[in-house]
């Protein structure tokens, strides 16, 4: 499938800001089951290029003149495949570094009792991991707004509620309360007719199955398999790591953030 997507983020301030610095993850990785034909990142002051520890495409965006607004808009085409069976080739990075909780994915009592009713400690089938994506898909109601980027895992499992990365970041504190690896992903996704936004976040978790050992990308969302319909753009231990675009400012008063990502299969 080829993917065609835009995606505009613009912020726009009560007063002018003297500073601003933003962490952009707004390039795909390069990867097997993807391949980048035309790729764009607009966006002012200064860019300074560089691929991260995680392997992650990544752009620091410095502002230091007078500024009471900024739009960031990064589009292209990307040709995506679907994985066999979800599996992910693995990269150079140990899945260790992906078993250690974060101030987002800390296990308590709920999440404890959550990934118990599926998850074997030490390792995981396939089977094992749609299982656990299956009971969160339950467990916690997809609403836009429910939530937000600093809500914690645990918040989400007591609300009953949650969007994307609120899936994902449950998904991680039961792998990883078992010793399980699992690393959270953000990107695009055709949405269809699901209703749900463009942009997304999800998993990939360590499977060790009969005749694979390795990576499986979950939509723990929709409680599916990775497919062509995605592109992945970063990877992270959590929200904080893997983020499209984080950054902190000075000056400014009142922010106003809106996000438009348009995405169009072919």
């Amino acid at each position: 499938m080829q993917l065609t997507i835009r995606h505009e983020t613009r912020y726009t301030y009560t007063l002018p800001l003297a500073y601003t610095i933003q962490q952009l993850h707004l390039t795909p990785r390069v990867e097997p089951q993807q391949h980048v034909l035309t790729w764009n990142l607009s966006a002012p002051g200064h860019m300074h290029s560089y691929t991260d520890a995680y392997g992650n495409l990544s752009n620091m965006m410095t502002m230091d003149a007078p500024h009471q607004a900024l739009s960031i808009v990064a589009s292209g085409v990307v040709d995506t495949v679907t994985p066999d069976r979800g599996r992910i080739v693995a990269d150079a990075l140990s899945p260790l570094i992906f078993t250690v909780p974060t101030r987002l994915t800390a296990p308590t009592p709920g999440i404890l009792e959550l990934a118990a009713s599926c998850l074997p400690d030490g390792k995981a089938m396939t089977r094992d991991l749609m299982c656990l994506a299956e009971h969160i898909f339950g467990a916690v109601r997809y609403q836009s707004g429910a939530t937000a980027v600093s809500t914690t895992a645990s918040d989400a499992l007591a609300l009953g509620q949650g969007v994307c990365q609120d899936h994902a970041h449950l998904f991680l504190a039961c792998c990883h309360a078992h010793g399980i690896p699992a690393r959270y992903v953000s990107g695009y996704i055709d949405p269809g007719n699901t209703g749900h936004a463009a942009s997304h976040a999800w998993v990939d978790a360590w499977a060790e199955d009969k005749d694979f050992t390795g990576w499986v990308s979950i939509d723990v969302t929709h409680a599916r398999l990775m497919t062509d319909a995605y592109c992945r753009l970063a990877i992270g231990r959590d929200y904080d790591g893997a983020a499209p675009v984080r950054g902190v400012r000075r000056g400014g008063g009142t922010e106003s953030l809106s996000v438009d990502v348009q995405i169009v299969p072919q």
